[in-house]
């Protein structure tokens, strides 16, 4: 089978390329095509993979485009994996709105809002291009934020599913502390992309949560950025993206001190190129760990393999909610347990959510619909609205000073945006 990569320039694509070489008995491709319009990062990371592919004897050939008419051709899974703007947008997202006291994350918050704004346009057209020249192709979406994008993508009525590396990162991280093999830890996850908890830990179908927590909860906490009494008083594992909002003002504090997330990716994406430019580099490299998007490569492969296999196995996804968390609307997209087979994801009973998760997540889907509705029909009003049903935002002077700012910081990116 053929599989597509829509931001095959990335510097994450050798961690994509590294996982389809190791699991190759889970996932045969005959075909790899990556698809980005910058030439130069294109042919640098394609020459990187293609080695990475010999080295391992694996048979796919390694193919590219600029144009996604032409990559995604005859594709039976296409993965989105594109930042628009690249990393000096996302350095505005983290930076501007602590201008304004908020929080500078490219995925939550303002910043969040932001990156959807610029990407949700995108991945639309991509996708009608896939629609038109892979009839039939799963889109899978790691593009943040996942997800609003996957709401985006289903609501256009395309066969699409979100995937994002949090959840099997804590169950390879759990399995770890166990000393067991991942593959016997179940996890209890639910919520919104970059905004879950781990309610349960299974081993072997029986709940090791509590001990995991007494046993190494300052190892979690650690983790997840969060103080571990926090940890012990909640009896669940927050994602790393809650302490955005459970320690909001000290995070602040710590950005306004520090280089922004972006600066440092960046310095890391140059180096990095300059590795795979080397040929005689064919392995990924250690420092391409601490990019981000550990055990995503993995993710990936247990996500189409069942797709094009119709497995019917269980995986943490974002799909629809259709029911599963009765507080939310249908067309909510949520990220939790699904079994997973040809028809796409269908996702198992959820027991009753707490309030002190059940609210937040209300909240925040209530924002994604407005986001959603912001980077579809634009307008500055729209993208005000957003930030005023956010919950890191949510006062009325703020959310309209943030809205003219981000208008104007990304106006290059928004066709509905007009000059003062």
């Amino acid at each position: 089978m053929k599989l597509a990569v829509v931001g095959g320039g990335s510097t994450y694509t050798p961690e994509l390329i590294d996982g389809f070489a190791r699991l190759r008995g889970e996932l045969p491709l005959s075909e790899i095509a990556l698809v980005d319009p910058d030439e130069h990062r294109l042919a640098t990371v394609a020459g990187m993979a293609r080695r990475m592919l010999a080295r391992a004897g694996h048979p796919a050939a390694l193919t590219t485009a600029t144009r996604v008419e032409d990559g995604v051709a005859g594709a039976a899974a296409v993965l989105l994996q594109l930042r628009v703007g690249g990393q000096a947008a996302r350095n505005v997202d983290e930076t501007l709105p602590l201008e304004c006291g908020c929080v500078g994350q490219e995925t939550t918050g303002a910043g969040g809002l932001a990156k959807a704004l610029r990407t949700v346009p995108v991945v639309l057209d991509i996708a009608e291009k896939v629609r038109a020249h892979a009839p039939g192709a799963w889109i899978v979406d790691f593009t943040n934020p996942v997800g609003i994008v996957t709401r985006a993508l289903l609501d256009a009525g395309h066969r699409a599913i979100g995937l994002c590396n949090v959840a099997i990162g804590f169950q390879r991280r759990f399995a770890a502390l166990l000393g067991v093999t991942p593959e016997r830890i179940a996890l209890g996850h639910v919520g919104l992309n970059h905004l879950t908890w781990e309610r349960s830990v299974l081993l072997d179908g029986v709940d090791v949560l509590p001990r995991l927590l007494d046993g190494h909860g300052e190892d979690i906490a650690e983790s997840v950025g969060l103080p571990v009494e926090l940890v012990r008083h909640l009896r669940a594992v927050p994602s790393y993206y809650l302490r955005y909002f459970y320690e909001h003002d000290r995070v602040v504090a710590e950005q306004r001190t520090s280089p922004s997330r972006a600066a440092e990716v960046a310095a890391m994406e140059s180096a990095l190129l300059e590795m795979y430019a080397d040929p005689a580099v064919d392995t990924k490299p250690d420092l391409l760990n601490r990019r981000g998007g550990a055990f995503y490569s993995e993710a990936a492969v247990a996500l189409v393999a069942s797709l094009m296999g119709d497995r019917g196995d269980v995986q943490v996804v974002n799909t629809r909610n259709d029911g599963t968390l009765p507080f939310l609307d249908d067309d909510a997209v949520i990220e939790v347990p699904a079994a997973v087979g040809a028809a796409g994801a269908v996702p198992l009973p959820v027991d009753p959510v707490e309030p002190l998760y059940r609210g937040l997540i209300a909240h925040v889907s209530a924002y994604e619909s407005l986001a959603l509705e912001a980077a579809l029909d634009g307008g500055e009003d729209r993208v005000r609205d957003a930030l005023l049903a956010h919950p890191l935002v949510g006062q009325a002077s703020l959310a309209g000073d943030l809205a003219a700012r981000l208008v104007d910081a990304n106006r290059v990116f928004l066709p509905w945006s007009v000059a003062r």
